[in-house]
């Protein structure tokens, strides 16, 4: 079954976090790039004091204890949504009037 994930994952090309149960650690923001077999390739960055630096691991299935996606990152400061007028009617946030709120 994670196997058939792991390749939707990638057929896909979403950004993924992997932990990696025998080494105990996450892999943050990962791509997985190829499967063959029972290996995942990933690629990932992490970022030192002075500089960043890009990974790529081959991995085992069985290696994997979890992956997670995100599925949405909202701002946590009050920022109005930009909204584009090319975007259809009925997929526009509407803007809030004052004079409708009930309080």
């Amino acid at each position: 079954m994670l196997d058939r994930k792991l390749y939707q994952l990638y057929n896909d090309a979403q950004e993924v976090w992997i932990y990696l149960r025998d080494q105990q650690r996450w892999l943050d923001r990962a791509r997985i790039t190829a499967l063959e077999g029972n290996f995942v390739t990933i690629r990932y960055e992490t970022e030192e004091e002075d500089e960043i630096c890009s990974w790529e691991e081959l991995v085992r299935i069985e290696s994997i204890g979890a992956v997670t996606l995100r599925l949405a990152a909202v701002p946590k400061h009050n920022v109005e949504p930009m909204v584009s007028d090319d975007c259809p009617e009925a997929e526009q946030i509407p803007n809030p009037h004052p004079e409708n709120n009930l309080d």
